[in-house]
């Protein structure tokens, strides 16, 4: 049975008033006992908790709180990220030799083989996806799409940064296998950064992303695909701070990246097919920073006729640098919204900390780092930063000064913590 409309709806709300009852409750539930006729002649009746949400909102929001409004996040993918499921699709297509590719048959098969999961998407999605996106479209039809080679005018306009699958290293005896996260700055072709890691999460992402920006300075723009961990929320807040544009690429479009993916293929001719001492994360690191910046970098650039370095350095006064400090550390922490109570406390970790002002009864934001979230709290009010949040301790605001005795002024907090 189709939505009420608002006219059904304020035919309801108009029989409150002369419903029997002398609370609102009981008119309410009075209301619910009747039935009414929609436009389409058909008997309606209705919940009195139904009627009662309809007033609120009529109250509050008037004739337009009755429209019927479609879901905020109707036709958007909640439980999969649309390219791990590009990602699935790409690796069951080869087991399939029927040329007329059925969705249902490919959704089976990343089903079977544990790459995707019912939970995740549900059949009626996947082909939905499937048809929106066009994933099941032949390859060979991107031969057709228009393509022009293009440069940025000046170093740092804009970066692209994309992961590669590395060599197995050793870890506490076993091997895992590593990703690299690299940065590559379009003009210049300069490899801004690059780090393996055990694992590509947002964690990692902000660690090199953080190592980036203080090496070569904050890009106008960063061009990234769409992966989990380059449509998070953390790496969007982060990017909106230091005034960098995110751009993310067209879904199964790995060409429009095409600088980044050079690069990622000199890294496997040319570093990767080295002998590499792979004992350690910490030894990999080492051998391809040294191989970045004193070969790569530095030597002459068949495109560019000079070296990445010597490129970059052409725009040195106009790259935003971001100098290492406490400050600008806090611009790579994560945000989340908090309530202060009424005794200027609020909870974060199953943690009790006193804001840094008195602000009872105020919704603040803080800032902590995802690796050791209660270490350093930061808390923001309106935009302002207002200062570090402390653990609660009750024993110390027992000792209350005197009523008659000057308040004396906030102490600056000692150096070692356990000196009363």
């Amino acid at each position: 049975m189709k939505n009420p409309s608002a006219y059904l709806k304020m035919r309801v709300l108009g029989a409150i008033d002369m419903a029997p009852g002398k609370t609102k409750e009981q008119r309410l539930r009075a209301v619910g006992q009747m039935s009414f006729t929609d436009e389409d002649g058909f008997p309606r009746q209705f919940t009195w908790k139904t009627i009662q949400t309809w007033l609120w909102r009529y109250q509050k929001y008037g004739v337009t709180g009755m429209e019927i409004r479609p879901r905020s996040d109707k036709g958007k993918i909640r439980k999969v990220n649309l390219e791990e499921v590009a990602e699935a699709i790409g690796k069951v297509l080869p087991k399939i030799r029927n040329q007329n590719l059925n969705p249902t048959l490919v959704y089976r098969l990343c089903i079977e083989e544990g790459l995707l999961h019912r939970a995740q998407v549900a059949p009626n999605t996947f082909r939905r996806i499937v048809r929106e996106y066009e994933l099941l479209k032949p390859e060979q039809d991107c031969s057709h799409k228009l393509r022009l080679a293009f440069a940025k005018a000046h170093a740092n306009d804009m970066w692209q940064a994309d992961t590669l699958y590395g060599p197995y290293v050793q870890e506490q005896g076993t091997a895992v296998q590593s990703r690299l996260i690299a940065f590559l700055d379009d003009a210049s072709r300069v490899c801004c950064h690059g780090q393996f890691f055990l694992a590509e999460n947002v964690d990692t992402l902000i660690e090199a992303l953080r190592a980036a920006f203080y090496k070569r300075g904050v890009p106008q723009s960063l061009y990234v695909d769409n992966g989990s961990i380059y449509t998070s929320r953390e790496i969007i807040q982060i990017c909106a701070r230091v005034g960098c544009l995110l751009h993310h690429t067209p879904v199964r479009d790995g060409a429009a990246k095409g600088k980044i993916e050079r690069f990622f293929r000199t890294v496997r001719e040319q570093f990767l097919s080295r002998s590499l001492d792979l004992s350690s994360l910490e030894a990999l690191n080492r051998q391809f920073i040294a191989w970045a910046e004193e070969q790569y970098n530095a030597q002459k650039h068949s495109v560019l006729e000079m070296t990445p370095l010597d490129r970059f350095a052409l725009d040195r006064s106009r790259v935003r640098y971001l100098p290492p400090n406490q400050a600008n550390d806090e611009l790579f922490f994560v945000q989340e919204d908090r309530h202060v109570r009424a005794d200027n406390t609020f909870s974060f970790k199953s943690v009790r900390f006193e804001a840094p002002r008195h602000l009872p009864d105020r919704a603040i934001q803080v800032r902590f780092q995802r690796k050791d979230p209660a270490d350093r709290v930061v808390v923001y009010y309106k935009g302002e930063r207002l200062g570090e949040a402390r653990r609660l301790d009750l024993l110390a605001n027992d000792r209350k000064p005197l009523a008659n005795s000057p308040q004396p002024a906030a102490p600056c907090q000692p150096s070692n913590p356990n000196s009363l």
